[in-house]
């Protein structure tokens, strides 16, 4: 009796395409979360199977898991977002970068986009900021 292994069909649509290692940093981490996929999958389910890999290893900061307040940015493309329905292939590159999407202001400002966790205050300056956080990072013998 002759065992024969068969080799896995690649016919679906997640089979089919060249695998690639990817490197994803994640703004504020300590470092890129590394895993294979297939270059015809979406940046949507790449970013998803990012925030996976990053809660499981346990990382900080807590992220979360919609996927949909992420984006994708490719530092050597360009400046902009990777669109949620191009396939992660079609970029030619294996580096990428994972920020929280940027929160749009309050009716009454300006309307530029805001990082998230970052208050605004009208009063005080740089200057006085820049003074408090250096007295903070002096320590007396």
């Amino acid at each position: 009796m002759l065992l024969t292994k068969h080799k896995k069909s690649q016919t679906g649509s997640k089979g089919s395409g060249n695998r690639i290692l990817i490197n994803i940093t994640v703004v504020g981490s300590a470092g890129p979360i590394r895993f294979v996929v297939n270059e015809v999958e979406t940046v949507a389910d790449v970013i998803d199977t990012a925030l996976k890999s990053y809660a499981r290893e346990g990382r900080l900061p807590v992220l979360g898991s919609n996927f949909n307040d992420f984006v994708l940015y490719c530092p050597v493309v360009g400046t902009e977002a990777l669109k949620p329905w191009e396939t992660i292939g079609s970029v030619g590159v294996r580096n990428f970068m994972l920020c929280k999407t940027p929160k749009k202001a309050a009716d009454g400002d300006d309307g530029k986009p805001v990082a998230e966790g970052v208050a605004r205050k009208s009063s005080g300056s740089w200057k006085s900021w820049f003074n408090k956080s250096l007295n903070l990072k002096i320590s007396s013998h």
